[in-house]
């Protein structure tokens, strides 16, 4: 999403995905909190009548915010598994995907944020996270490779997901010591190996080397 995107008075074409675009840029900076009806307006540059007229309250917006942080999420994890040869291994894929959630939180913490928070309008039945779909992709594709026995695949998701999202939070929370950018990454790179070493239950685990899913761990951001 560009600068000319998100900011300057709204003039003509599509109102409401304007202000889906304003409200994203509120939660960038902000996270969740910082997306109003009326503060979206104001980005566009248009009176809230206007606005009210596409999204009647707070919950509307936000959840049009929500699932726009969940597209950039999954965005940057795509991206991150596109930086390795067409036929990288599902292991060197799932670290990428691991190491790209938690440079995405780093990187947009409001975002974040705003992907996951939780609304008084949440249909559970209803809820969609084309990130976490990928997650699942690639836990199938473990077990296709022999990496992941097939008895151990059922809800690995939640385990993977969990311990991600947990190191991301923590970071993007300054919960933990800040020890410099040397010390977090290898943070993160032990959270995933602890990860890869729970997945590595099938008859081929050991056919995957540490040092190829490694390639999988460029630097964070500072």
């Amino acid at each position: 999403m560009t600068k000319s995107e998100r900011e300057g008075p709204y003039h003509h074409g599509d109102l409401r995905n304007a202000l889906v675009r304003a409200a994203a840029a509120l939660a960038e900076t902000g996270g969740p909190e910082a997306v109003t009806v009326r503060a979206a307006a104001r980005r566009v540059g248009v009176t809230p009548t206007a606005a009210y007229r596409h999204f009647t309250n707070h919950e509307q917006l936000l959840g049009a915010a929500q699932e726009q942080a969940q597209q950039s999420l999954f965005g940057a994890m795509a991206e991150t598994i596109r930086t390795f040869p067409p036929d990288a291994d599902a292991v060197t894929r799932l670290f990428a995907v691991g190491r790209g959630y938690i440079v995405f939180a780093l990187r947009e913490p409001g975002l974040f944020r705003t992907a996951f928070c939780n609304r008084e309008e949440d249909d559970p039945e209803n809820w969609n996270s084309p990130a976490f779909d990928l997650l699942s992709d690639l836990l199938d594709e473990l077990v296709e490779i022999g990496f992941t026995d097939p008895a151990d695949r059922p809800d690995a998701e939640y385990a993977a997901w969990s311990a991600v999202h947990g190191m991301a939070s923590l970071l993007v929370e300054r919960a933990l010591p800040d020890t410099g950018p040397r010390a977090r990454d290898l943070a993160i790179d032990r959270t995933l190996a602890v990860i890869s070493r729970g997945l590595a239950t099938g008859p081929n685990a050991a056919d995957f080397g540490r040092d190829a899913r490694r390639t999988a761990m460029p630097d964070a951001a500072d």
